[in-house]
């Protein structure tokens, strides 16, 4: 019993073991399971704010349109001045063109420059859809009060015709300072046009680098997607592998149980039957002792009868003997001879009594003895049925062993998928914080592109002649 006791002792403290990790694993799931669900939601705010972004950059773009046409449409309205300046030179002297400002008085070479810069800043396709935005950007009023610029529009050949002429009388009435002047004005706002054109160029590779650390960043979000689901999967196969197995462990833990108790409730069966046999045994063993007593004390009996018996017979040939010798007292002889034959009989009826009592003892001896070797037979048959039942215990916690084995692997395995989930972890908050920076250089790039433009406009608008509220138009 103390072995059986010794036995469940460790079978509860193993199952107690196994039930703890059981609910430790449990409980590392339910993290993991948190754990994932924030990195979906953090991948969910990536997208958004990648969507974003995707409209930030395409408002930036159509910005950039706005401010290349911009530039292009206050080009086209520059040449308009030219041709408003070269018509007044035609009505008014020459001392009237010197009271004209510095900014509204160009020479050929300047308008050919200019011409040139658009040329090459511009490709053909383009120009057209300038055109077309420029006659759809320009005001009514400006149309109404700028009929050069329509029959700039209507007759080209014709207007650069007489533009050439007039710039020809004006190149040669203007004075070489004015036309140094107008020279290095020139040369000044094609260097801040040249630029203006390094920005936009730098600003555009760095887009392009940007946009190719975001495709990068979104390719290596993809992977570690990809592993979350793969791991996801793998999680769900293990969880289902250990779910199968906790109920194999369970079903095997009841069967263990239900053959216990039936192992018990037997070995209890033959215990008592044990107890019944070995009390049983005792009383048999105590009646063979008495019957052995009585068949010592029968047989000391029997032996004290026949040297009894050995003895009256030597007195009986004495007195025959005697009386053969003596003859004479015939009669005292006979009485003599009587009673000594009558004790003779009554010693044989003693001796045949005891004769026939032995004789039962010894029966009854035979059937007790009968009696103890089937009790020890069975006695030996319950011993075997316990080394049984033993041996079967013994498989029985060698199948529990195997059990807590299976449980452990499945354990470790689920240990391994935690490690791997926290490198992915890792990995997923480090490509956060990467998004992080490149959201921010975007937000700083953005913010310095439109600081540098709105800084770059006033410039433009004072050597071109632009204002604020056309700016705001576009």
């Amino acid at each position: 019993m103390r072995w059986w006791s010794d036995c469940t002792a460790n079978w509860r403290e193993k199952w107690s073991k196994v039930r703890n990790e059981r609910n430790k694993a449990r409980e590392e799931i339910k993290i993991l399971r948190t754990k994932l669900e924030v990195a979906m939601k953090d991948s969910n705010a990536f997208r958004r704010e990648k969507i974003e972004l995707e409209a930030q950059n395409e408002e930036l773009k159509k910005e950039m349109e706005k401010i290349h046409v911009l530039l292009i449409k206050h080009a086209g309205q520059w040449d308009q001045k030219i041709l408003d300046a070269l018509e007044m030179a035609e009505r008014s002297e020459l001392p009237k063109l010197e009271n004209l400002p510095n900014d509204e008085i160009y020479s050929f070479d300047t308008f050919k420059s200019t011409l040139e810069v658009d040329k090459a800043s511009t490709s053909t396709g383009s120009d057209q859809k300038v055109d077309f935005e420029e006659s759809q950007a320009l005001k009514p009023s400006e149309l109404e009060n700028s009929p050069s610029n329509c029959d700039v529009r209507l007759s080209p050949d014709s207007h650069s015709d007489r533009k050439e002429k007039r710039l020809s009388t004006l190149k040669d009435e203007l004075s070489p300072y004015d036309e140094e002047y107008i020279l290095q004005k020139v040369s000044m706002l094609q260097l801040r046009l040249e630029e203006a054109t390094k920005t936009i160029q730098a600003e555009r590779d760095e887009k392009i680098t940007l946009h190719k650390t975001i495709e990068r960043l979104h390719a290596e979000l993809q992977e570690t997607k990809d592993k979350c689901e793969d791991l996801k999967l793998a999680k769900q196969d293990t969880v289902r592998e250990l779910l199968s197995l906790q109920d194999q462990h369970r079903d095997t833990i009841q069967q263990i149980q239900s053959d216990l108790q039936d192992e018990t409730s037997c070995r209890e069966s033959v215990d008592r039957r044990m107890a019944d046999l070995r009390a049983e045994l005792e009383r048999l063993q105590a009646e063979n002792a008495s019957e052995w007593g009585k068949r010592e004390r029968l047989e000391t009996e029997k032996l004290s009868l026949e040297r009894d018996n050995k003895k009256l017979r030597a007195e009986v040939r004495d007195l025959q003997e005697r009386l053969e010798r003596k003859g004479n007292p015939q009669a005292s002889a006979d009485t003599e001879l009587r009673t000594l034959q009558q004790e003779l009989s009554e010693k044989t009826k003693e001796l045949s009594e005891l004769k026939h009592s032995h004789g039962k003892l010894k029966k009854v001896l035979q059937d007790k003895m009968t009696e103890s070797a089937h009790a020890n037979r069975r006695a030996e048959q319950y011993e075997t049925e316990v080394k049984r039942l033993r041996v079967r215990v013994e498989e029985l916690k060698r199948e529990l062993a195997v059990a807590e084995d299976e449980v452990d692997s499945a354990s470790n395995n689920i240990r391994k998928l935690q490690r791997s989930n926290d490198e992915l972890q890792e990995q997923v908050e480090s490509l956060q914080m990467q998004l992080e920076h490149v959201y921010t250089r975007l937000r700083n790039n953005s913010s310095s592109t439109l600081l540098s433009h709105r800084k770059q406009s006033p410039i433009l608008n004072e050597d071109v002649g632009l204002s604020d509220e056309d700016v705001h138009e576009y």
